[in-house]
């Protein structure tokens, strides 16, 4: 009885912390919309996942795609999403029985040569992932190691005036499962229940005054050996599972491609060989042979980095349709970025 007391009450305190921190990330950590997209991908069969960076994910709408092709899809793609996350979103997606026909993965060449910031984008998708295998394999592989506040107190890199302001919000929209996306908008893009990103068109004068910025450049010898392990494991998941995989790398402003030539060129040339010798289809918009198949003008972006802006992500979006069920022809093997 003795030892039971003195072992019960620190399990005790620990107990009542767990809850307290459980409690107050239940009501602070904001309901993005990551929170949607693990929701809609584990609950839901789609003939095809879009993944990647933020490219495809404001540059490729789902419901476009499916009026063209008649195959419904759903856009996993954001803004910090490297290699590994995409593989166990995708052993979380077959672990709940809902396997896709295809993953089309966009290729962002700055993931591959960059590491994830410390902070709340190691709990971008690992926040939102329902208890299950494929979760303690990504907690052991890529979530052990981050800063302990990030694991303890998630809602840590928010700002607390902007939780406390929605808090009430917040504690609903989790007690009630309400995967509503009305809130998920701001002054400059939509959130849609596809979970494609539409971003409102920009000043394209502002940005030829600011000059060209923000391009993630890249050279062989920066290539983080982990994020290409983990695009290998995921080709590999994927061809053990029969799914097709595709590779694509979405239009880049011609501005951007000229001043940064050579970063492109290095990096083209790089993937040309990498997916060729993992058999892979890869499909380049800024090569040579499809260059002119789609507009590279900087009015049609919303920045030098490539981000489409809505109208151009229909565009693009009815074109990769027709080129993925093989209505225009395949990109041919990539000599140097044009520009």
């Amino acid at each position: 009885m003795h030892s039971f007391k003195k072992t019960g009450k620190p399990v005790l305190v620990l107990a009542v912390v767990l809850v307290i921190l459980y409690a107050l990330d239940f009501a602070l950590y904001p309901c993005t919309f990551t929170r949607n997209d693990v929701h809609a991908v584990t609950t839901n069969t789609y003939d095809d996942i879009y993944m990647g960076s933020s490219h495809g994910k404001m540059g490729i709408d789902p419901a476009v795609m499916e009026s063209v092709s008649g195959r419904t899809g759903y856009n996993l793609c954001v803004g910090a999403e490297y290699c590994i996350d995409a593989y166990y979103l995708t052993k979380l997606i077959l672990e709940k029985g809902h396997k896709p026909k295809r993953i089309v993965y966009d290729v962002a060449q700055g993931y591959f040569t960059s590491r994830k910031e410390e902070g709340n984008n190691y709990l971008l998708f690992y926040h939102e992932f329902p208890l299950s295998k494929a979760k303690i394999q990504y907690f052991w592989d890529a979530i052990r190691n981050c800063n302990f506040r990030t694991l303890l107190m998630p809602w840590y890199e928010y700002p607390l005036t902007y939780e406390l302001e929605h808090m009430g919000e917040t504690f609903s929209k989790k007690w009630h499962r309400d995967y509503g996306i009305e809130d998920l908008k701001s002054d400059t893009q939509i959130y849609h229940e596809s979970g494609f990103v539409e971003r409102y068109p920009v000043d394209t004068q502002e940005l030829i005054d600011q000059g060209v910025n923000g391009i993630n450049t890249f050279s062989v010898e920066t290539v983080d050996p982990e994020n290409m392990e983990y695009l290998r494991k995921l080709i590999a998941l994927c061809k053990e599972e029969e799914i097709e995989f595709i590779a694509v790398i979405t239009p880049i402003p011609e501005i951007s491609l000229a001043a940064y030539s050579e970063s492109y060129s290095q990096a083209y040339m790089y993937f040309d060989q990498f997916f060729a010798e993992n058999d892979v289809r890869c499909i380049n918009f800024n090569s040579n042979q499809l260059f002119s198949l789609f507009t590279h003008d900087l009015a049609d972006y919303t920045d030098y980095n490539g981000h489409m802006n809505g109208e151009t992500a229909i565009q693009f979006s009815e074109l990769l349709a027709k080129i993925l069920d093989g209505e225009l022809p395949e990109a041919a093997p990539v000599k140097e970025a044009a520009g």
